[in-house]
């Protein structure tokens, strides 16, 4: 995604430089119809691809895929090209427009040519002193090609690390259904105990009155016995 603001930046210095090539034409003639004509169409292309960048940067938001730290960075670098479009679209209107400092803008510190100095700038620093325009470009990209990468891999730490919840979770509701089945036989078993429980019971009553009976049988016997015998 950062290639993609790099990109636009880019598209803000062509059409720029168009800009002040149109302004160095006479207005009835054809390179100026022809230019002005191509700055209209590349202005809408930056106007459709800023609309993406803020689109691929509310998706990203919400799905986590950046900190929160990054996303105000590439925030600010969006408002930052939205105002270049605003100041891009009033620069095409206005033939006095004067000629830009292509190194200067690579820093965002170049307040002429109808842009204003650049808030999130930063100054040059003493590795690209000696360095052309198009090697500090190649440092530029080759920066934000290794931003994305390491942006890349922590996406993925945190999707393992989704998937590992994910796996944990279902670990989990397996363990709680286990602990149900376990629960639920441990009732049956419960339940099963009373009833025998219930039967000894009933064992033990009938046990005790069958044990009366044999005795007032025994009983009854001794006493025909004994009035049996002759005195």
């Amino acid at each position: 995604m950062l290639s993609e603001f790099s990109s636009c930046e880019q598209q803000a210095q062509e059409i720029l430089e168009k800009i002040h090539e149109r302004n160095k034409q006479q207005r009835s003639g054809a390179n100026y119809s022809k230019l002005n004509s191509a700055i209209r169409v590349q202005m809408k292309k930056f106007s459709r691809d800023l609309v993406t960048l803020r689109q691929g940067l509310s998706k990203a938001s919400s799905a986590y895929h950046i900190t929160q730290r990054e996303l105000e960075r590439r925030q600010n670098m969006l408002d930052n090209l939205a105002s270049k479009e605003k100041q891009l679209n009033d620069a095409s209107k206005n033939d006095q427009v004067t000629a830009p400092n292509e190194r200067s803008n690579l820093f965002g510190n170049q307040g002429s040519a109808g842009f204003h100095d650049d808030p999130w700038a930063t100054e040059e620093s003493e590795e690209t002193r000696g360095l052309g325009v198009s090697d500090i470009r190649q440092q530029q990209t080759r920066v934000m090609d290794e931003q994305d990468q390491g942006l890349d891999v922590l996406s993925t730490i945190i999707a393992r690390q989704k998937q590992l919840g994910q796996a944990i979770g279902d670990e989990v509701d397996l363990q709680n259904e286990l602990i149900d089945d376990i629960q639920g036989g441990v009732q049956k078993t419960d339940a099963r105990l009373l009833k025998e429980t219930r039967h000894v019971k009933i064992v033990d009553k009938k046990s005790a009155n069958c044990g009366m009976i044999v005795v007032i049988v025994l009983l009854l016997i001794a006493i025909v016995v004994v009035a049996c015998i002759p005195k």
